[in-house]
């Protein structure tokens, strides 16, 4: 059972993916760069950090954030908790971007959960954050 939600995962992150570079295209983002951008909303983090939180590869993250510091939609700044590992963050041009998508992103997301009820969306998300803390501590 555990093996087919893997595979079903696989293919909705591949759809969700394909969603997100259509969502993205119209304000100048991709999807990756769309991810980088929206881990450091809240909070600048160092690119190991945006790594570890979405699961992706150091060297990744790095190029995409090197990418989006040259198109001026982020900037590193002084970390005073690491000497060598720069916080990154948006700009104001990359919190635009973001907000340009929001409404198109809301509305598709608004339009696909219509189609499912909002106690099967909370017990698959509750289900999908136990089994990520399980693989987190594994």
């Amino acid at each position: 059972m555990l093996t087919d939600l893997v595979l079903r995962t696989f293919r909705l992150n591949g759809r969700f993916l394909e969603v997100a570079e259509r969502l993205a295209r119209p304000v100048g983002l991709t999807a990756a760069w769309w991810q980088v951008l929206g881990a450091t909303l809240g909070a600048p983090l160092p690119v190991s950090g945006i790594a570890r939180d979405m699961g992706l590869a150091r060297q990744s993250v790095q190029r995409i954030a090197d990418l989006l510091v040259e198109r001026g939609m982020a900037s590193y700044r002084p970390n005073p908790a690491h000497r060598r590992a720069k916080l990154f963050e948006p700009t104001d041009k990359g919190r635009d971007a973001i907000a340009a998508l929001a409404a198109a992103q809301h509305e598709w997301a608004n339009a696909v959960a219509a189609s499912v009820e909002l106690d099967a969306l909370r017990t698959t998300l509750d289900t999908v954050n136990r089994l990520a803390d399980q693989l987190t501590h594994e």
